[in-house]
């Protein structure tokens, strides 16, 4: 027997609120400024068309908008805390930025003089306080000892100053570089590539893991229009090796200029990668900006949200007739950067020690007693754990601390929870690491742990604990 037709009257999709009615709720009127009209239609469209297929009541469509609306953001990028024990974190956006650095990105938002001179209300150069800002971090050595003095110019990337410095300097000549220098980093990303692409003809001498001095000298002809040399990113040689300094480049750069009579200058170019402005006594063996100009690079390459703990920025540093060859090629005008990052980039270089300058350093007691406070409130054990560099820089460089050992169905708990927080899934536990974790934040930490263990404590139901077999306690607990 066929079921009678549900009466319009009874049809409980008759009682969804109209769009009318809810966009002129006071969350929606509120949210205007931050959400577009779009945007807030959409979150509507949704909770209706639930209601229309039965997932919720038409009475829980208003209060459903209202929790749309509060959850959703701007941006669906989500803030993370980094308990990794990474400090500079690829995946993570790399550098946390200084708060001096955020401020400046709020203060750049709107107009400013980024090329005008007020004074005069004529044109400007493009990020002359960046610029001033770069060339102060460096010691007054370094100035000093540079022929021609040294300049600065910052662009949007690290793989952007590469290519604007292999364009403007190499051409389409040959660029001799090391075997061993020839690297991939994260994403399958390869210079050679890279540098390819710009129509610059890579000429690679010497073997995987020795390259002499002869074999740069053997190869220079004709044809060659640059010497460069890159530092490995990831990973590190060990063993049977031998590599040529940039001061032995410098040498064979100046001769084989000589040796052509055709006045042409040999360029040496240098990718540090990573971003060091000076020596630092906890990475040894990480070059830097400041001794690759003293050393005689024509221009250095590093990338600013790395080691340097400032925003995405390609940075060239070298002698002032270099950058401003560079500064002139077209290409420049394609890899700028933009204003916001040049007034992060300065505020990063003017401010104190950076979040990352600060996690690198980090005491390791200090965090032994964060990690203690950690694993009391959360009923756990703390173990020794070794963080890292990351972001390609010092590689296999350990950062003595400590994590808390929670099980390690927790993390997937952790990553979606809010906050969001990033554990290091490692031998079948979730470690979590406070080096990365700003210390305001640790109750915030503690309260997502918790969180988590909850949600699994109902997911697992009474008498499944899962509990983690007896570990050897940390050293010190």
């Amino acid at each position: 027997m066929t079921a009678a037709p549900l009466d319009r009257a009874e049809d409980p999709r008759r009682r969804i609120p109209r769009t009318d009615t809810l966009l002129a709720l006071p969350e929606i009127v509120e949210a205007r400024p931050r959400l577009s009209e779009a945007v807030l239609r959409s979150l509507i469209t949704h909770a209706q068309s639930r209601a229309r297929s039965g997932e919720i009541t038409p009475e829980d469509v208003v209060p459903a908008v209202r929790a749309a609306v509060a959850a959703r953001n701007a941006t669906t990028l989500r803030p993370v805390l980094n308990a990794t024990g990474v400090v500079v974190h690829t995946n993570l956006g790399r550098a946390p930025l200084p708060q001096a650095a955020v401020e400046a990105l709020v203060a750049s938002s709107g107009y400013v003089d980024v090329e005008l001179d007020l004074a005069s209300g004529q044109r400007s150069k493009r990020g002359t306080g960046t610029r001033g800002a770069l060339l102060a971090a460096l010691p007054a050595a370094v100035l000093e000892a540079v022929p021609d003095g040294v300049d600065a110019l910052v662009v949007n990337n690290g793989a952007a100053a590469l290519v604007l410095a292999t364009t403007a300097l190499a051409g389409t000549g040959e660029l001799i570089v090391s075997r061993g220098e020839l690297v991939e980093i994260g994403a399958g990303f390869r210079l050679p590539d890279l540098i390819a692409s710009t129509g610059s003809r890579l000429r690679e001498v010497g073997t995987t893991n020795r390259t002499h001095r002869a074999d740069y000298a053997d190869a220079i002809g004709p044809q060659t229009t640059g010497l460069l040399k890159i530092h490995p990113s990831n990973f590190r040689v060990d063993g049977f090796t031998s590599s040529v300094s940039i001061a032995e480049l410098r040498t064979l750069a100046d001769e084989a200029e000589i040796d052509r009579g055709d006045g042409r200058p040999l360029p040496l170019i240098v990718d540090i990668g990573s971003g060091l402005l000076t020596h630092d006594p906890l990475l040894p063996d990480e070059p830097d900006l400041a001794e690759a100009l003293t050393a005689g690079a024509d221009v250095v390459i590093a990338s600013g949200d790395k080691l340097l703990g400032g925003p995405q920025a390609g940075i060239l540093l070298g002698r002032s007739r270099t950058i401003q060859r560079l500064a002139t090629h077209p290409l420049a005008r394609a890899v700028r950067a933009d204003k916001l990052t040049l007034a992060a980039l300065e505020a990063t270089l003017t401010a104190g020690p950076s979040p990352v300058a600060q996690s690198l350093h980090a005491d390791p007691a200090r965090l032994r007693e964060r990690a203690d406070r950690l694993a009391a409130a959360v009923d756990a054990p703390v173990v020794a754990h070794e963080g890292r560099v990351g972001g390609g820089g010092a590689p296999g460089v350990p950062l003595a601390g400590w994590a808390v050992r929670l099980p390690e169905e927790l993390a997937p708990l952790l990553r979606t929870g809010e906050p969001a927080v990033l554990p290091r899934v490692h031998d079948g536990a979730c470690l979590v690491d406070l080096r990365c974790i700003p210390e305001p934040d640790d109750g915030r930490l503690a309260d997502a742990v918790r969180a988590a263990q909850t949600r699994l404590a109902c997911t697992r139901g009474p008498g499944n604990t899962g509990d983690l077999p007896d570990l050897p306690p940390g050293p010190g607990r």
